[in-house]
């Protein structure tokens, strides 16, 4: 198996690192992935400059391809130019943060896995909950992703698919409880801004907003995160609204 492996905290990140320590044991693994950190860019595309590129390599056999971009650039210019021959499978991540509820829309983790879809390849992206009160095990969560990657892979993801992988924070006496298929939570988050004011006097707003699991149905993503599984989502890039087109195309 030839895996393209991205991510959108910049390809020295350790989630990357340690999701890639865990795929090589799938196949081949190759890395392409932002030069620096792009979170919350959305799938963004770079078109009005270049794409600078440079390669990456550790000591540890660790090394890939830097690309002065987005991660959907990174998947575009991987499969257009960078990647001689076929890949089975793209996985974006593992992200240092959920990516849950509508966090989806804002998340380059995501963004690069859909833009693989957009191609017609198979794609997962992994993201990690991250909680200031518990050490973060990239390694430990780095196989839990990739267990459940098998999995994925084992009941059936095709050409143009892609699903959402995201792992609990634990202590480290502590397992996931399992895993939960589930949907994507759709309530709205609503942000805050911090206003302020520049040496000249001038306004300026900080968004200093803090994305909480909050209270929501038992059968989402978010629910699921913060009662300690595993959660698995099957995406879709297709925005249209059926139910609403059927009705309109009868009446117009």
């Amino acid at each position: 198996m030839r895996i393209l492996l991205t991510n959108d905290d910049g390809i020295n990140a350790p989630g990357i690192k340690a999701m890639w320590r865990e795929l090589i044991k799938l196949g081949e693994v190759i890395v392409v992935a932002p030069e620096t950190v792009q979170s919350a860019t959305g799938h963004g595309i770079t078109i009005a400059t270049p794409l600078l590129t440079s390669e990456v390599e550790e000591p540890d056999g660790y090394k890939g391809i830097a690309v002065d971009g987005r991660p959907a650039d990174c998947v575009k210019v991987a499969i257009n130019q960078l990647i001689p021959g076929p890949v089975d499978l793209v996985v974006s991540g593992m992200n240092s943060g959920v990516n849950v509820g509508i966090n989806v829309i804002y998340s380059g983790t995501v963004a690069a896995a859909i833009e693989a879809a957009f191609l017609g390849l198979p794609s997962i992206a992994v993201s990690l909950h991250l909680d200031h009160e518990i050490k973060t095990d990239y390694a430990r969560a780095a196989r839990w992703g990739r267990e459940t990657i098998e999995k994925i892979l084992a009941l059936g993801l095709g050409k143009g698919q892609v699903a959402s992988i995201n792992l609990p924070a634990l202590r480290e006496t502590h397992e996931p409880l399992g895993v939960k298929v589930v949907r994507q939570c759709i309530q709205p988050w609503v942000d805050t801004y911090e206003q302020r004011r520049d040496p000249r006097g001038r306004k300026y707003y900080w968004n200093n907003s803090i994305f909480t699991l909050g209270e929501t149905e038992d059968d989402t993503d978010v629910a699921a995160i913060r009662e300690k599984y595993i959660t698995v989502t099957p995406l879709q890039f297709d925005l249209t609204n059926y139910l609403t087109l059927k009705k309109w195309q009868e009446a117009w």
